[in-house]
């Protein structure tokens, strides 16, 4: 059977032969700790769930408008106006089986083969392929652990040719933690503004901040700005609801707005109605334990990477935000070290250690290991112990 060629951009992802290797020692009763996973360990709260259970026994088990429920929609820009100071209506409001979805249509809807999107580095894996198959190009603009991962403005200035379409912005980060200052921010939006360009602005982690002010969205810093951005929000990260699948694309523009609808009801039509009514809960609910939950990734993430950095020939910038540790384990690569590559180095943990990481590569930066801690605090003790004993070793 032939496959369409537009599927050969994908290529494999370099973290499918650590990712297959940990599921079968986990099935052979192997210990393994993952520090892979990109998503909360604490339960969807309570009352997300019965609002869940609720619109079931309600009905509300059939199609719904493409772009969402009205009151859903209505939710999300009240929360947009009052938490980011995006001037938002329903209508401005696209509902989606996820942000990576929301992700997807934004780029399908704003990319001509050849046009040019310029993504900081490192990025999170889905960017590159879903670029790639919208028949966009990825212009590369590298940051480094000196500058705390954040984008250099003027590097993103050389960056600019005349097919470039859009600046493609995620703070808190995903994989570094990196969060873009107000003025990085402005100063991007300045050049967007003066280039005509499109700023996609994924925000998934912006509950997730330790230190600091809250991250700036784009679209906030006026008419102007807020006209040319498309804003990515969901309630995966924050809400621990990583498989209710809800995320949503937002921008002034109703044009682009209609023609990710238009794009949605001819893939998956509407996201799921269940899932759409425990995420207007987790909207209009009292949200404490968002608070709780912070604090006690901040103990990991402190702890984590107290532990990195004690480990002979490696080292880790502190994260601001999201909850991912990146440290450069550079100096175990090459020729006469531990291992050639970074996947390799991760098979390796994971043999010898037990001991699941992704490697850095496929975030477009060789030379890393990305280590989440979203899992329980013994849990990540031991795991560093694990870590230890190998680097020692």
């Amino acid at each position: 059977m032939r496959i369409s060629q537009r599927l050969a951009v994908l290529g494999d992802s370099p973290t499918l032969a650590v990712d297959a290797r940990s599921k079968e020692m986990i099935r052979q009763g192997r210990p393994v700790i993952s520090l892979a996973l990109g998503e909360p360990d604490f339960p969807t709260p309570p009352h997300i769930v019965e609002a869940a259970i609720a619109a079931m026994h309600r009905g509300e088990t059939r199609y719904t408008p493409t772009p969402g429920t009205p009151e859903l929609r209505r939710a999300i820009a009240e929360k947009t106006r009052r938490d980011n100071n995006i001037p938002l209506e329903a209508a401005d409001v696209v509902v989606s089986a996820g942000a990576k979805h929301s992700l997807f249509n934004a780029f399908e809807a704003l990319l001509e083969p050849g046009d040019e999107v310029l993504v900081p580095l490192p990025c999170w894996v889905s960017y590159p392929p879903q670029i790639a198959l919208a028949e966009g190009v990825l212009v590369p603009v590298p940051t480094s652990a000196g500058q705390g991962f954040r984008v250099d403005g003027d590097l993103l200035r050389e960056k600019i040719g005349p097919r470039t379409r859009v600046i493609l912005l995620n703070s808190p980060s995903n994989p570094t933690g990196a969060c873009l200052t107000r003025a990085d921010v402005t100063s991007i939006a300045e050049l967007a503004c003066e280039r005509d360009l499109t700023i996609v602005s994924d925000e998934i982690y912006e509950d997730l901040v330790y230190e600091g002010e809250r991250p700036v969205s784009p679209a906030s810093l006026g008419p102007e700005v807020a006209a040319r951005t498309v804003t990515i929000n969901g309630v995966s990260k924050s809400y621990a609801m990583t498989g209710w699948r809800i995320g949503w694309a937002m921008a002034k523009d109703r044009g682009l707005v209609q023609a990710m609808t238009r794009l949605q009801s001819h893939s998956t039509s509407n996201a799921c109605s269940v899932a759409q009514a425990a995420a207007l809960a987790a909207l209009t609910s009292p949200r404490d334990f968002q608070e709780d939950w912070r604090r006690e990734f901040d103990r990991r993430r402190r702890r984590l990477v107290e532990g990195l950095n004690a480990l002979p020939g490696v080292s880790c910038l502190m994260p601001a935000g999201a909850f991912y540790a990146f440290p450069d384990v550079s100096a175990h690569l090459g020729p006469g070290r531990r291992a050639a590559t970074d996947t390799e180095l991760a098979l390796q943990l994971l043999e010898e250690a037990e001991v699941a990481t992704v490697p850095g590569s496929a975030f477009e930066a060789p030379g890393h290991l990305r280590l989440s801690y979203a899992l329980a605090y013994p849990r990540l003790e031991e795991a560093l112990t694990r870590l230890t004993r190998f680097f020692q070793a």
